[in-house]
Protein backbone atom coordinates (compact mmCIF):
# COMPACT_ATOMS: atom_id res chain seq x y z
CA UNK A 1 0.00 0.00 0.00
CA UNK A 2 1.25 3.48 -0.86
CA UNK A 3 2.80 5.50 1.94
CA UNK A 4 0.94 8.62 0.80
CA UNK A 5 -2.61 8.87 2.14
CA UNK A 6 -5.25 11.37 1.00
CA UNK A 7 -7.68 12.76 3.60
CA UNK A 8 -11.01 14.14 2.38
CA UNK A 9 -14.02 15.84 3.94
CA UNK A 10 -17.45 14.64 2.81
CA UNK A 11 -19.98 17.28 3.76
CA UNK A 12 -23.57 18.35 3.96
CA UNK A 13 -25.27 19.81 0.89
CA UNK A 14 -25.97 22.96 2.90
CA UNK A 15 -23.32 25.54 3.70
CA UNK A 16 -24.40 26.39 7.25
CA UNK A 17 -24.01 22.88 8.77
CA UNK A 18 -20.57 22.58 7.18
CA UNK A 19 -19.53 25.99 8.46
CA UNK A 20 -20.85 25.21 11.94
CA UNK A 21 -18.95 21.91 12.06
CA UNK A 22 -15.69 23.28 10.62
CA UNK A 23 -13.92 23.77 13.96
CA UNK A 24 -14.80 20.25 15.10
CA UNK A 25 -13.71 18.78 11.78
CA UNK A 26 -10.41 20.66 11.74
CA UNK A 27 -9.62 19.41 15.23
CA UNK A 28 -10.56 15.82 14.36
CA UNK A 29 -8.45 15.90 11.20
CA UNK A 30 -5.47 17.21 13.16
CA UNK A 31 -5.90 14.31 15.60
CA UNK A 32 -5.98 11.85 12.71
CA UNK A 33 -2.87 13.42 11.24
CA UNK A 34 -1.12 13.13 14.60
CA UNK A 35 -2.00 9.43 14.65
CA UNK A 36 -0.68 8.96 11.10
CA UNK A 37 2.49 10.82 12.05
CA UNK A 38 2.93 8.43 14.97
CA UNK A 39 2.78 5.58 12.45
CA UNK A 40 5.23 7.30 10.11
CA UNK A 41 2.73 7.70 7.29
CA UNK A 42 2.75 10.58 4.82
CA UNK A 43 -0.57 12.30 4.28
CA UNK A 44 -2.19 15.21 2.49
CA UNK A 45 -5.60 16.85 2.46
CA UNK A 46 -8.03 17.06 -0.42
CA UNK A 47 -9.02 20.72 -0.50
CA UNK A 48 -12.39 21.79 0.89
CA UNK A 49 -15.67 20.05 1.64
CA UNK A 50 -17.26 17.70 -0.87
CA UNK A 51 -20.80 19.08 -0.89
CA UNK A 52 -22.08 17.89 -4.28
CA UNK A 53 -21.73 14.59 -6.15
CA UNK A 54 -19.71 16.26 -8.91
CA UNK A 55 -17.18 17.46 -6.33
CA UNK A 56 -16.65 13.89 -5.15
CA UNK A 57 -16.22 12.77 -8.76
CA UNK A 58 -13.83 15.56 -9.62
CA UNK A 59 -11.73 15.49 -6.45
CA UNK A 60 -11.60 11.77 -5.59
CA UNK A 61 -11.87 9.76 -8.81
CA UNK A 62 -8.39 10.80 -9.93
CA UNK A 63 -6.72 9.73 -6.66
CA UNK A 64 -5.11 6.29 -6.67
CA UNK A 65 -3.52 6.66 -3.24
CA UNK A 66 -5.32 5.21 -0.22
CA UNK A 67 -8.04 7.61 0.95
CA UNK A 68 -9.54 8.42 4.35
CA UNK A 69 -12.91 10.14 4.71
CA UNK A 70 -13.68 12.15 7.85
CA UNK A 71 -17.19 11.66 9.28
CA UNK A 72 -17.63 14.04 12.19
CA UNK A 73 -20.90 15.76 11.24
CA UNK A 74 -23.91 15.32 8.96
CA UNK A 75 -22.74 14.16 5.53
CA UNK A 76 -24.44 12.84 2.43
CA UNK A 77 -23.60 9.42 1.00
CA UNK A 78 -22.94 10.55 -2.61
CA UNK A 79 -20.27 12.95 -1.38
CA UNK A 80 -18.15 9.88 -0.83
CA UNK A 81 -19.70 7.18 -3.01
CA UNK A 82 -19.68 9.00 -6.33
CA UNK A 83 -15.94 9.60 -6.09
CA UNK A 84 -14.86 6.08 -5.15
CA UNK A 85 -17.11 3.64 -7.03
CA UNK A 86 -15.33 1.81 -9.79
CA UNK A 87 -12.01 2.13 -7.96
CA UNK A 88 -10.20 -0.29 -5.70
CA UNK A 89 -7.77 1.92 -3.78
CA UNK A 90 -8.07 1.33 -0.03
CA UNK A 91 -10.83 3.41 1.54
CA UNK A 92 -11.18 4.10 5.26
CA UNK A 93 -14.08 5.92 6.92
CA UNK A 94 -13.14 7.58 10.22
CA UNK A 95 -15.69 8.81 12.74
CA UNK A 96 -15.76 10.44 16.10
CA UNK A 97 -18.37 9.00 18.47
CA UNK A 98 -20.40 11.98 19.58
CA UNK A 99 -24.07 12.78 19.93
CA UNK A 100 -23.70 16.48 19.29
CA UNK A 101 -21.54 15.92 16.23
CA UNK A 102 -23.00 12.68 14.88
CA UNK A 103 -20.31 11.57 12.49
CA UNK A 104 -21.33 7.99 13.20
CA UNK A 105 -24.65 8.69 11.44
CA UNK A 106 -22.83 9.70 8.26
CA UNK A 107 -20.43 6.77 8.55
CA UNK A 108 -23.21 4.19 8.92
CA UNK A 109 -25.27 5.65 6.09
CA UNK A 110 -22.32 5.98 3.72
CA UNK A 111 -21.07 2.50 4.62
CA UNK A 112 -24.44 1.07 3.61
CA UNK A 113 -24.37 3.02 0.34
CA UNK A 114 -20.95 1.53 -0.40
CA UNK A 115 -22.14 -2.00 0.51
CA UNK A 116 -24.98 -1.67 -2.02
CA UNK A 117 -22.31 -0.87 -4.62
CA UNK A 118 -20.05 -3.68 -3.36
CA UNK A 119 -17.29 -1.10 -2.92
CA UNK A 120 -14.74 -2.39 -0.40
CA UNK A 121 -14.08 -0.11 2.56
CA UNK A 122 -13.15 -0.17 6.23
CA UNK A 123 -14.54 1.62 9.29
CA UNK A 124 -12.85 3.03 12.36
CA UNK A 125 -14.09 5.22 15.22
CA UNK A 126 -13.09 6.66 18.58
CA UNK A 127 -14.48 8.81 21.36
CA UNK A 128 -11.00 9.76 22.61
CA UNK A 129 -9.93 13.39 22.79
CA UNK A 130 -6.46 12.33 21.66
CA UNK A 131 -6.74 9.82 18.84
CA UNK A 132 -3.01 9.10 18.87
CA UNK A 133 -3.36 7.87 22.47
CA UNK A 134 -6.28 5.49 21.75
CA UNK A 135 -4.37 2.24 21.42
CA UNK A 136 -7.26 0.32 19.84
CA UNK A 137 -7.70 3.08 17.28
CA UNK A 138 -3.95 3.14 16.58
CA UNK A 139 -3.76 -0.64 16.19
CA UNK A 140 -6.65 -0.66 13.74
CA UNK A 141 -5.25 2.31 11.83
CA UNK A 142 -1.90 0.51 11.62
CA UNK A 143 -3.66 -2.56 10.22
CA UNK A 144 -5.34 -0.49 7.53
CA UNK A 145 -2.10 1.29 6.65
CA UNK A 146 -0.33 -2.05 6.31
CA UNK A 147 -3.04 -4.16 4.67
CA UNK A 148 -5.64 -1.78 3.27
CA UNK A 149 -8.39 -3.19 5.46
CA UNK A 150 -9.56 -3.64 9.04
CA UNK A 151 -11.16 -6.86 10.25
CA UNK A 152 -13.54 -6.32 13.15
CA UNK A 153 -14.72 -9.18 15.40
CA UNK A 154 -17.95 -10.66 14.01
CA UNK A 155 -19.23 -12.62 17.03
CA UNK A 156 -22.40 -10.49 17.07
CA UNK A 157 -23.49 -11.77 13.63
CA UNK A 158 -25.44 -14.95 14.32
CA UNK A 159 -27.74 -17.36 12.58
CA UNK A 160 -31.41 -16.65 13.38
CA UNK A 161 -32.81 -18.18 16.54
CA UNK A 162 -35.07 -21.26 16.33
CA UNK A 163 -38.61 -20.32 15.32
CA UNK A 164 -41.72 -21.80 16.90
CA UNK A 165 -44.38 -23.49 14.80
CA UNK A 166 -46.84 -20.80 15.87
CA UNK A 167 -44.55 -18.02 14.64
CA UNK A 168 -43.99 -19.84 11.35
CA UNK A 169 -47.74 -20.20 10.86
CA UNK A 170 -48.35 -16.48 11.50
CA UNK A 171 -45.57 -15.49 9.11
CA UNK A 172 -46.94 -17.85 6.48
CA UNK A 173 -50.43 -16.31 6.73
CA UNK A 174 -49.04 -12.78 6.45
CA UNK A 175 -46.79 -13.78 3.57
CA UNK A 176 -49.71 -15.39 1.75
CA UNK A 177 -51.81 -12.25 2.14
CA UNK A 178 -48.95 -10.14 0.79
CA UNK A 179 -48.62 -12.50 -2.17
CA UNK A 180 -52.32 -12.20 -2.98
CA UNK A 181 -52.32 -8.41 -2.72
CA UNK A 182 -48.79 -7.04 -2.57
CA UNK A 183 -48.41 -3.89 -0.41
CA UNK A 184 -48.19 -0.69 -2.45
CA UNK A 185 -45.69 1.88 -1.21
CA UNK A 186 -46.51 5.45 -2.14
CA UNK A 187 -43.16 7.19 -2.63
CA UNK A 188 -43.23 10.95 -2.19
CA UNK A 189 -39.91 11.43 -3.94
CA UNK A 190 -36.95 9.12 -3.40
CA UNK A 191 -33.32 8.92 -2.26
CA UNK A 192 -33.49 11.77 0.21
CA UNK A 193 -30.06 13.36 0.60
CA UNK A 194 -28.65 10.77 -1.79
CA UNK A 195 -29.17 7.81 0.55
CA UNK A 196 -28.98 5.24 -2.22
CA UNK A 197 -28.81 2.48 0.41
CA UNK A 198 -32.43 3.35 1.22
CA UNK A 199 -33.74 3.01 -2.33
CA UNK A 200 -34.33 -0.51 -3.64
CA UNK A 201 -36.18 0.26 -6.87
CA UNK A 202 -39.31 -1.29 -8.32
CA UNK A 203 -37.65 -4.44 -9.67
CA UNK A 204 -36.12 -5.37 -6.32
CA UNK A 205 -39.33 -4.46 -4.48
CA UNK A 206 -41.28 -6.80 -6.74
CA UNK A 207 -38.90 -9.64 -5.86
CA UNK A 208 -39.50 -8.90 -2.16
CA UNK A 209 -43.29 -8.87 -2.31
CA UNK A 210 -43.86 -5.09 -2.53
CA UNK A 211 -44.74 -2.53 -5.20
CA UNK A 212 -44.17 1.20 -5.40
CA UNK A 213 -45.81 4.18 -7.02
CA UNK A 214 -43.73 7.34 -7.22
CA UNK A 215 -45.37 10.71 -6.81
CA UNK A 216 -43.32 13.88 -7.01
CA UNK A 217 -43.30 15.78 -3.71
CA UNK A 218 -44.48 18.83 -5.64
CA UNK A 219 -47.91 17.18 -5.76
CA UNK A 220 -48.23 18.16 -2.11
CA UNK A 221 -48.53 21.80 -3.09
CA UNK A 222 -51.34 21.17 -5.56
CA UNK A 223 -53.19 18.70 -3.34
CA UNK A 224 -52.67 20.98 -0.37
CA UNK A 225 -54.45 23.82 -2.14
CA UNK A 226 -57.49 21.58 -2.44
CA UNK A 227 -57.64 20.88 1.32
CA UNK A 228 -60.40 22.97 2.83
CA UNK A 229 -59.78 25.27 5.76
CA UNK A 230 -62.52 23.52 7.72
CA UNK A 231 -60.65 20.20 7.49
CA UNK A 232 -57.49 21.90 8.73
CA UNK A 233 -59.31 23.52 11.65
CA UNK A 234 -60.93 20.21 12.57
CA UNK A 235 -57.53 18.51 12.48
CA UNK A 236 -56.00 21.21 14.68
CA UNK A 237 -58.83 20.86 17.19
CA UNK A 238 -58.34 17.09 17.16
CA UNK A 239 -54.62 17.18 17.99
CA UNK A 240 -55.18 19.79 20.70
CA UNK A 241 -58.06 17.85 22.23
CA UNK A 242 -56.04 14.61 22.15
CA UNK A 243 -53.21 16.12 24.16
CA UNK A 244 -50.36 17.47 22.01
CA UNK A 245 -48.34 20.20 23.74
CA UNK A 246 -47.18 22.88 21.31
CA UNK A 247 -44.15 24.97 22.24
CA UNK A 248 -45.01 28.09 20.29
CA UNK A 249 -42.87 31.21 20.44
CA UNK A 250 -40.21 29.84 22.77
CA UNK A 251 -36.52 30.74 22.60
CA UNK A 252 -35.26 30.05 19.10
CA UNK A 253 -38.83 29.55 17.89
CA UNK A 254 -40.36 33.02 17.69
CA UNK A 255 -41.78 32.27 14.24
CA UNK A 256 -43.38 28.98 15.33
CA UNK A 257 -47.11 29.40 15.93
CA UNK A 258 -50.42 27.66 15.29
CA UNK A 259 -50.40 28.76 11.66
CA UNK A 260 -47.22 26.72 11.14
CA UNK A 261 -49.02 23.69 12.59
CA UNK A 262 -51.98 24.36 10.31
CA UNK A 263 -49.68 24.19 7.30
CA UNK A 264 -48.20 20.92 8.55
CA UNK A 265 -51.74 19.57 8.92
CA UNK A 266 -52.50 20.74 5.39
CA UNK A 267 -49.67 18.52 4.16
CA UNK A 268 -50.87 15.65 6.34
CA UNK A 269 -54.36 15.85 4.85
CA UNK A 270 -52.97 16.20 1.33
CA UNK A 271 -50.99 12.98 1.82
CA UNK A 272 -54.12 11.23 3.10
CA UNK A 273 -55.91 12.26 -0.08
CA UNK A 274 -53.10 10.90 -2.28
CA UNK A 275 -52.96 7.66 -0.29
CA UNK A 276 -56.72 7.22 -0.71
CA UNK A 277 -56.57 7.99 -4.42
CA UNK A 278 -53.94 5.33 -5.11
CA UNK A 279 -55.11 2.87 -2.42
CA UNK A 280 -51.56 2.82 -1.05
CA UNK A 281 -50.65 0.74 1.99
CA UNK A 282 -47.61 2.64 3.23
CA UNK A 283 -45.57 5.77 2.51
CA UNK A 284 -41.98 6.77 1.89
CA UNK A 285 -41.67 10.55 2.30
CA UNK A 286 -38.59 12.25 0.89
CA UNK A 287 -38.87 14.99 3.50
CA UNK A 288 -35.51 16.77 3.38
CA UNK A 289 -34.46 19.26 0.70
CA UNK A 290 -37.15 18.73 -1.97
CA UNK A 291 -39.65 21.29 -0.66
CA UNK A 292 -37.66 22.53 2.28
CA UNK A 293 -37.86 26.20 1.23
CA UNK A 294 -41.53 26.03 0.22
CA UNK A 295 -43.20 23.92 2.89
CA UNK A 296 -42.81 23.33 6.63
CA UNK A 297 -40.99 20.18 7.79
CA UNK A 298 -43.01 17.00 7.51
CA UNK A 299 -42.30 15.72 11.05
CA UNK A 300 -45.68 16.46 12.55
CA UNK A 301 -47.54 14.93 9.62
CA UNK A 302 -45.32 11.83 9.62
CA UNK A 303 -45.70 11.35 13.35
CA UNK A 304 -49.47 11.43 12.98
CA UNK A 305 -49.43 8.94 10.11
CA UNK A 306 -47.56 6.48 12.34
CA UNK A 307 -50.18 6.91 15.08
CA UNK A 308 -53.58 5.25 15.44
CA UNK A 309 -54.81 8.46 17.04
CA UNK A 310 -54.87 10.93 14.15
CA UNK A 311 -57.26 13.26 12.32
CA UNK A 312 -59.56 11.51 9.83
CA UNK A 313 -58.14 8.21 11.06
CA UNK A 314 -59.47 4.69 10.57
CA UNK A 315 -58.22 3.11 13.82
CA UNK A 316 -55.00 2.09 12.11
CA UNK A 317 -51.61 3.58 11.40
CA UNK A 318 -50.35 4.28 7.91
CA UNK A 319 -46.72 3.19 8.02
CA UNK A 320 -44.57 6.13 6.98
CA UNK A 321 -40.81 5.98 6.48
CA UNK A 322 -39.21 9.37 6.56
CA UNK A 323 -36.46 10.32 4.10
CA UNK A 324 -38.09 7.90 1.62
CA UNK A 325 -36.05 5.10 3.18
CA UNK A 326 -37.28 1.79 1.79
CA UNK A 327 -34.75 -0.05 3.95
CA UNK A 328 -36.95 0.93 6.90
CA UNK A 329 -40.27 1.05 5.06
CA UNK A 330 -40.25 -2.65 4.18
CA UNK A 331 -39.60 -4.00 7.70
CA UNK A 332 -41.96 -1.42 9.20
CA UNK A 333 -44.86 -2.59 7.02
CA UNK A 334 -43.94 -6.23 7.63
CA UNK A 335 -43.77 -5.69 11.40
CA UNK A 336 -47.11 -3.88 11.35
CA UNK A 337 -48.80 -6.82 9.64
CA UNK A 338 -47.22 -9.36 11.97
CA UNK A 339 -48.24 -7.38 15.06
CA UNK A 340 -51.78 -7.18 13.70
CA UNK A 341 -51.80 -10.93 13.12
CA UNK A 342 -50.81 -11.49 16.76
CA UNK A 343 -53.45 -9.08 18.08
CA UNK A 344 -50.85 -6.58 19.30
CA UNK A 345 -50.60 -2.83 18.85
CA UNK A 346 -49.20 -2.32 15.38
CA UNK A 347 -47.39 1.02 15.26
CA UNK A 348 -43.70 0.83 14.36
CA UNK A 349 -41.22 3.62 15.06
CA UNK A 350 -38.62 4.87 12.60
CA UNK A 351 -35.48 6.05 14.37
CA UNK A 352 -31.96 7.25 13.79
CA UNK A 353 -29.14 5.46 15.56
CA UNK A 354 -27.70 8.68 16.86
CA UNK A 355 -25.28 7.88 19.69
CA UNK A 356 -24.88 5.70 22.78
CA UNK A 357 -23.17 5.25 26.14
CA UNK A 358 -22.99 2.88 29.08
CA UNK A 359 -25.62 3.27 31.79
CA UNK A 360 -25.39 1.03 34.86
CA UNK A 361 -23.25 -1.45 32.97
CA UNK A 362 -25.50 -1.67 29.88
CA UNK A 363 -24.75 -0.04 26.55
CA UNK A 364 -27.75 2.16 25.79
CA UNK A 365 -28.31 3.49 22.30
CA UNK A 366 -29.86 6.91 21.84
CA UNK A 367 -32.41 6.44 19.05
CA UNK A 368 -33.38 9.91 17.95
CA UNK A 369 -35.20 10.71 14.73
CA UNK A 370 -36.80 13.95 13.60
CA UNK A 371 -39.51 12.28 11.52
CA UNK A 372 -41.50 9.09 11.75
CA UNK A 373 -41.97 8.14 15.40
CA UNK A 374 -45.64 7.87 16.37
CA UNK A 375 -47.53 8.58 19.60
CA UNK A 376 -47.82 5.06 21.02
CA UNK A 377 -44.32 5.10 22.50
CA UNK A 378 -45.26 8.25 24.42
CA UNK A 379 -48.26 6.85 26.29
CA UNK A 380 -49.08 3.24 25.28
CA UNK A 381 -52.63 4.44 24.58
CA UNK A 382 -53.89 3.99 21.02
CA UNK A 383 -56.50 6.70 21.42
CA UNK A 384 -54.33 9.45 22.88
CA UNK A 385 -51.68 11.97 21.85
CA UNK A 386 -50.79 12.72 25.47
CA UNK A 387 -47.07 13.29 26.16
CA UNK A 388 -46.46 14.30 22.55
CA UNK A 389 -44.68 17.65 22.23
CA UNK A 390 -44.13 19.79 19.17
CA UNK A 391 -41.04 22.03 19.09
CA UNK A 392 -39.87 24.14 16.20
CA UNK A 393 -37.48 22.22 13.99
CA UNK A 394 -34.06 23.97 14.25
CA UNK A 395 -33.95 26.85 11.80
CA UNK A 396 -30.38 25.93 10.87
CA UNK A 397 -31.78 23.02 8.87
CA UNK A 398 -35.43 24.04 8.31
CA UNK A 399 -36.03 27.64 7.17
CA UNK A 400 -39.84 27.36 7.06
CA UNK A 401 -41.20 27.06 10.61
CA UNK A 402 -42.85 23.82 11.63
CA UNK A 403 -42.96 21.53 14.63
CA UNK A 404 -41.62 18.12 15.54
CA UNK A 405 -43.60 15.16 16.91
CA UNK A 406 -41.59 14.49 20.03
CA UNK A 407 -41.77 12.28 23.09
CA UNK A 408 -39.74 10.14 25.42
CA UNK A 409 -40.39 6.47 24.60
CA UNK A 410 -41.74 4.43 27.50
CA UNK A 411 -39.92 1.26 28.63
CA UNK A 412 -40.73 -2.14 27.20
CA UNK A 413 -39.44 -5.12 25.25
CA UNK A 414 -38.85 -4.47 21.56
CA UNK A 415 -38.15 -6.16 18.24
CA UNK A 416 -36.09 -4.28 15.69
CA UNK A 417 -35.25 -4.79 12.01
CA UNK A 418 -33.49 -3.23 9.05
CA UNK A 419 -33.39 -4.20 5.36
CA UNK A 420 -30.33 -3.48 3.21
CA UNK A 421 -28.68 -4.48 -0.03
CA UNK A 422 -25.39 -6.32 -0.25
CA UNK A 423 -24.88 -5.69 -3.93
CA UNK A 424 -28.01 -7.22 -5.41
CA UNK A 425 -28.69 -9.48 -2.41
CA UNK A 426 -31.44 -8.40 -0.01
CA UNK A 427 -30.52 -8.81 3.66
CA UNK A 428 -32.71 -8.35 6.73
CA UNK A 429 -31.00 -7.65 10.04
CA UNK A 430 -33.16 -8.48 13.05
CA UNK A 431 -32.77 -8.33 16.78
CA UNK A 432 -34.54 -7.85 20.06
CA UNK A 433 -33.93 -5.58 23.01
CA UNK A 434 -35.51 -3.29 25.51
CA UNK A 435 -36.41 0.36 25.82
CA UNK A 436 -34.82 1.32 29.13
CA UNK A 437 -36.31 3.93 31.45
CA UNK A 438 -33.73 6.66 31.90
CA UNK A 439 -34.65 9.89 33.61
CA UNK A 440 -33.25 12.89 35.46
CA UNK A 441 -29.79 14.24 34.75
CA UNK A 442 -28.78 11.19 32.72
CA UNK A 443 -31.69 11.63 30.30
CA UNK A 444 -31.03 15.36 30.09
CA UNK A 445 -27.41 14.73 29.14
CA UNK A 446 -28.45 12.28 26.43
CA UNK A 447 -31.20 14.49 25.01
CA UNK A 448 -29.46 17.85 25.33
CA UNK A 449 -26.25 16.35 23.97
CA UNK A 450 -28.00 15.41 20.73
CA UNK A 451 -31.08 17.28 19.45
CA UNK A 452 -33.62 17.95 22.22
CA UNK A 453 -36.40 18.90 19.80
CA UNK A 454 -36.58 15.32 18.49
CA UNK A 455 -38.23 12.16 19.89
CA UNK A 456 -35.94 9.93 21.92
CA UNK A 457 -35.88 6.21 22.60
CA UNK A 458 -33.17 4.95 24.96
CA UNK A 459 -32.72 1.30 24.05
CA UNK A 460 -30.58 -1.72 24.71
CA UNK A 461 -30.43 -3.28 21.23
CA UNK A 462 -28.40 -6.26 22.34
CA UNK A 463 -25.44 -4.74 20.49
CA UNK A 464 -22.34 -3.07 21.87
CA UNK A 465 -21.03 0.13 20.40
CA UNK A 466 -18.25 -1.60 18.50
CA UNK A 467 -20.36 -4.44 17.09
CA UNK A 468 -22.98 -2.06 15.74
CA UNK A 469 -20.43 0.39 14.34
CA UNK A 470 -18.57 -2.44 12.61
CA UNK A 471 -21.44 -4.37 11.09
CA UNK A 472 -24.72 -2.42 11.00
CA UNK A 473 -25.75 -1.22 7.56
CA UNK A 474 -27.67 2.00 8.12
CA UNK A 475 -28.14 4.92 10.43
CA UNK A 476 -31.86 4.01 10.55
CA UNK A 477 -33.73 1.29 12.44
CA UNK A 478 -37.36 0.08 12.64
CA UNK A 479 -38.56 -0.60 16.21
CA UNK A 480 -41.76 -2.28 17.43
CA UNK A 481 -42.89 -2.97 20.98
CA UNK A 482 -43.37 -6.66 21.71
CA UNK A 483 -41.77 -9.92 20.62
CA UNK A 484 -42.21 -10.70 16.93
CA UNK A 485 -38.61 -11.77 16.36
CA UNK A 486 -39.49 -15.26 15.13
CA UNK A 487 -42.26 -13.95 12.91
CA UNK A 488 -40.16 -11.21 11.24
CA UNK A 489 -37.34 -13.71 10.72
CA UNK A 490 -39.63 -16.25 9.04
CA UNK A 491 -41.52 -13.66 6.97
CA UNK A 492 -38.21 -12.23 5.76
CA UNK A 493 -37.14 -15.69 4.63
CA UNK A 494 -40.47 -16.23 2.87
CA UNK A 495 -40.07 -12.96 0.97
CA UNK A 496 -36.52 -13.72 -0.13
CA UNK A 497 -34.11 -12.09 2.33
CA UNK A 498 -30.97 -13.53 3.85
CA UNK A 499 -31.50 -12.97 7.58
CA UNK A 500 -28.84 -11.96 10.10
CA UNK A 501 -29.57 -12.04 13.83
CA UNK A 502 -27.40 -9.41 15.48
CA UNK A 503 -26.70 -9.79 19.18
CA UNK A 504 -23.64 -9.60 21.42
CA UNK A 505 -25.19 -11.89 24.01
CA UNK A 506 -25.72 -15.64 23.98
CA UNK A 507 -29.46 -15.37 23.29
Amino acid sequence: MSDKIAIFWPGDYRELPNRTALGQLEAATSRLEDALDRLGKQHYRVEGFLTRPHEAIEKLSGIDDPVIGMYTHWVYGPHTTEGVVGKDNPLLMVSNFSGKWPGLVGLLNTGACLAAEERAHSRIWTDSNDWAEDETFIDQLQSWCNNGEISHPDHAIKQPLPISDEAKAIAARVGDAMHKRRPLALMLGDTSMGMTNGYFGARKLHQLGFAEHKVDQAWLIDYGRQVSQSRIEDALKFVNDKGVTFHYGEKGAKDFDSDATREQLRDYLAVLDIVNEFKADCIGWQYQLGLIKQRPPSDFAEGLLNSVCRPEGNNSVIIDATEADQGNLLPMEMLKRLLDAKGMHHSVAFHDIRWGCKVNGRFIWVLLNSGSAGAYAANMDEQSLENVHSYRQPAQFFPVPGGTFTSKALPGKITWARAWLNGDEAVMDVGHGEVVDISGDQLDRMWQGTTPQWPIMTADLGLSRDSLMAHYMSNHIAVAYGDVLGEITELSRILGYRVRYLNDNNA
